[in-house]
């Protein structure tokens, strides 16, 4: 067994960029939530792009963080070599017991780093997502699942946010089983509003029935699909507005296509009152060809809300299919049919939203996240001091 000492077990967290999204929810709930006298944490991160919105800077600000230069989003060989330079050095400093890695670059520079520091350290390292599908081409793919079958070697525990998602990466020959769990992710919903006093602080009509649509607008979230969808069911003139809460790449081109078409869309941009948002809303949609576990659904159903969304990824653990929401194949008609469905039947929105609060409430709490987290941590260090 380990013995502390009065020592904290040291842990560094690393993660490329923390622009708002599912990846830095979960990082700010285990920097906030971890146990400060048996834990020595801290953040390793870089800057977010020009185009995206800082969660530290808008939602985490009590969240400190070591900013790195280079550990971006972008690829660049000279920013990302200097990137992995002061990593080494950050770890030599401070000489963690646990180095914990999150998202795809952070993942190869930062278990780069702690193999060639020279500090022995327990390596974890949590795949949020499915990276093997729609974010890279063919070839980038191939070269991705490579570098991740060989950072597998050396990485002491591969973490998973849902069952679909490691069973993908184990299906490519990335870790072995043994060395994978699922970590579902965890996360607290703020206080919610009345839905009338949510829509007046959004500037809404509490007379309709409102439809959410909630994360960054990029290709990976086919918003063109949302919109297909919004546009066939003003054509059929079903009584219902959609609010969009996000930005991104694609966020001009959706407001151009809503003004030409004159859908009932508005746009609320970037919010860090995502649960005025969601106390406003009647249900949530969610369109994507890809997801991990997205927290957004996890959120909706917290906030007492039915969702509509497209059976991808691990979207299934979240959604139990015609019992807290509806999962739908990625045609826009069968979409819209279960947006029609909840649209008219406002007693089973109310039962489907009930449901979905007690589903995310028992699975989901942040309070398991970072206690399944710490746990972790000393069962790992304990089978190295016991091998």
């Amino acid at each position: 067994m380990i013995e502390n000492h009065d020592e904290r077990i040291r842990v560094m967290r690393i993660i490329a960029r923390m622009n708002v999204g599912g990846p830095a929810v979960q990082v700010s709930g285990l920097m906030r939530g971890f146990d400060a006298t048996k834990f020595d944490h801290r953040l390793v991160t870089g800057y977010c792009a020009s185009d995206e919105a800082d969660y530290l800077d808008t939602v985490a600000t009590d969240v400190t963080a070591t900013r790195i230069k280079g550990l971006g989003r972008s690829i660049s060989p000279k920013a990302d070599l200097g990137a992995f330079v002061q990593i080494v050095r950050e770890i030599r400093t401070f000489r963690p017991d646990v180095i914990h890695t999150h998202t795809a670059k952070a993942g190869v520079i930062g278990r780069l780093a702690s193999i060639l520091s020279g500090h022995k350290s327990i390596c974890v390292h949590t795949y949020h997502g499915h990276l093997l599908h729609g974010y890279f081409g063919k070839f980038k793919t191939q070269l991705v699942i490579a570098i991740e079958k060989f950072l597998a070697h050396f990485t002491t525990k591969l973490l998973a946010v849902g069952k679909k998602v490691m069973d993908d990466l184990l299906a490519v020959g990335i870790g072995k089983p043994e060395k994978f769990a699922v970590m579902p992710p965890g996360l607290a919903l703020g206080i919610l509003l009345s839905r009338a006093d949510a829509c007046t602080e959004l500037h809404l009509d509490p007379s309709k029935t409102y439809c959410a649509f909630i994360g960054r607008i990029t290709k990976i979230k086919r918003p063109d699909r949302f919109l297909d969808v919004v546009s066939e069911l003003n054509r059929r003139d079903v009584p219902i507005h959609f609010i969009v809460a996000g930005a991104g790449d694609l966020l001009d081109y959706s407001k151009e296509r809503c003004a030409k078409e004159n859908l009932p869309v508005t746009f609320l941009g970037w919010r860090e009152d995502i649960e005025n948002v969601l106390a406003a809303s009647d249900m949530v949609l969610l369109t994507s060809d890809n997801e991990g576990t997205p927290l957004s659904l996890i959120q909706a159903g917290m906030a007492y809300l039915p969702i509509v969304a497209t059976k991808v990824g691990s979207v299934d653990e979240i959604v139990v299919d015609g019992k807290t929401g509806l999962l739908t194949d990625l045609s826009t008609d069968s979409i819209v049919n279960a947006v029609v469905q909840l649209t008219s039947d406002p007693a089973l929105r109310k039962t489907m939203g009930a449901a979905a609060h007690d589903y995310t409430m028992q699975r989901y709490g942040v309070e398991r996240l970072v206690r399944d987290h710490q746990q972790l941590y000393v069962d790992l260090l304990n089978d190295r001091a016991n091998s």
